[in-house]
């Protein structure tokens, strides 16, 4: 199995994705645990999530844990979600004013940031993280790992724009299709902005940073704040 193919089979349990996943849930689970020995209760947050991405979670641990998340996107979201275990919010995450400081126990955030436009907003999102709750999970694609998760390609992101666009012009990349015309190429280009470390730690200075590493090569960055292990 290449590496990418590995990093697409999202529903082979031995792929890379799939190891990453548990190891991500894993960190979660202890952060939930801590929380809920303190508490008694768990309020998450969860920036630009899905619903679906709980599913990696045992739904009988969230509920002994008392877990209850809130997940926040422009529009809200169209699948169901379980109203004991979801609320549904219509919002920009990077700017919620209608919560005060710390008004949850967690902000979880799983490949958002690289989505929610230029660097301005990227210093809102990261702001609003550290301001809703004392903890936090976020995790963002690696600038300098080969491959683009979004366009699965090597190298794509590192090429200009105006030579990516070129190139949905002629053909689809990843999840994105063949574009029709320039306007959508640059749309969907303009969609992800990949960070590198310097960047990421900028952003969240006050959180501990892991590497997912592959074949020797960074593929995510991660930061975590948590005062109970700090």
């Amino acid at each position: 199995m290449n590496l990418i193919h590995a990093l697409q089979d999202n529903n082979d349990p031995n792929s890379l994705v799939s190891r990453f996943r548990r190891a991500r849930a894993k960190r979660i689970v202890d952060m939930i645990t801590r929380i809920h020995a303190e508490k008694g209760a768990v309020r998450i947050i969860d920036l630009g999530g899905e619903a679906n991405y709980w599913t990696l979670f045992d739904r009988d641990f969230l509920d002994a844990s008392k877990v209850h998340i809130t997940l926040v996107n422009p529009g809200g979201i169209d699948e169901v979600a379980d109203p004991k275990l979801f609320t549904i919010v219509d919002g920009d995450a990077c700017n919620l004013p209608q919560y005060a400081d710390h008004s949850f126990d967690m902000v979880h955030s799983n490949s958002v940031i690289e989505h929610v436009g230029d660097w301005t907003r990227m210093e809102a999102f990261a702001a609003e993280c550290r301001r809703l709750a004392p903890r936090y999970y976020v995790q963002t694609p690696y600038f300098w790992f080969p491959v683009e998760p979004h366009f699965s390609a090597p190298f794509f992101h590192w090429r200009s724009e105006q030579s990516r666009a070129r190139s949905l012009l002629k053909r689809r990349h990843g999840f994105s299709q063949k574009a029709p015309d320039m306007g959508a190429a640059m749309r969907d280009v303009q969609h992800a902005r990949l960070l590198d470390k310097a960047q990421f730690r900028f952003l969240y200075p006050d959180a501990a940073h892991v590497d997912e590493v592959v074949a020797g090569l960074t593929k995510s960055l991660i930061a975590v704040r948590d005062p109970a292990v700090h």
